[in-house]
């Protein structure tokens, strides 16, 4: 065999050992990752109703056991019904007390300066009051519109109101600058604090809330007439 020859079979042999390899390895990570997509979509969760400190780190099996132990999730048909277990249509999750909703968790996919921002909301019993809100991913500008992902930030929505003082759906927004300089007095308890140098991206997240939390208001209107009850067996 000429060295030609030699050298064509080594470099393709080596690009088969190479492809075998990185196919084993892609196989073998697969479960790891789809269990990381998992964990981390659970954490978040966790973080929206307040189970998890932002400033505490936290391990795998800790996270899935304070899931497990606490989070339900369902499906919701159109009039805030809960109709089933898992599922793509209308989610929810309840933070699961006493056997009793604690709280409800609605997901956040909203519209932002540079791309898609995707996080969670969390709501209290009495259906009118924040109980937190978590983003885990996004592609706004860093130290602008990347502040949403700061602990600071996400804090301002906990205990702001859904609901007007007369008791009708208000949404919760970002405003432009701080609350107390740019919204009436009557509004503020609906308002956190907007990002310097970030207005747009409070203005997108602002629509993408209140696209949320229309959809989910079947839901805490029956939050907000009484004590909602999930599907026995939860």
């Amino acid at each position: 065999m000429s060295d030609q020859l030699k050298s064509i079979a080594f470099t393709v042999a080596i690009a088969l050992v190479c492809s075998l390899l990185l196919t084993g390895a892609a196989t073998g990570l697969k479960e790891r990752k789809m269990r990381n997509v998992a964990v981390d979509r659970q954490k978040n969760i966790l973080k929206a109703v307040g189970l998890l400190d932002s400033d505490q780190p936290a391990t795998v099996v800790q996270i899935e056991r304070l899931y497990q132990e606490t989070i339900r999730c369902y499906a919701m048909d159109g009039a805030g019904r809960i109709v089933g277990g898992d599922s793509d249509a209308i989610p929810v999750c309840f933070y699961v007390k006493d056997s009793q909703p604690a709280a409800y968790i609605l997901p956040v996919d909203s519209r932002g300066l540079w791309g898609k921002i995707r996080g969670y909301m969390a709501i209290e019993k009495d259906g009118k009051t924040v109980a937190g809100f978590s983003v885990y991913s996004h592609n706004e500008t860093p130290g602008l519109g990347g502040e949403i992902e700061k602990p600071w930030f996400q804090e301002n929505f906990v205990g702001k109101r859904i609901v007007d003082e007369a008791g009708s759906f208000a949404a919760v927004g970002i405003a432009k600058g701080k609350v107390a300089d740019a919204i009436t007095a009557d509004r503020q308890a609906n308002y956190v604090d907007g990002i310097s140098g970030a207005t747009l991206t409070g203005k997108y997240l602002t629509g993408g809330l209140k696209e949320v939390l229309l959809d989910y208001e079947p839901l805490s209107k029956q939050f907000r007439s009484g004590p909602v009850s999930l599907p026995a067996g939860s």
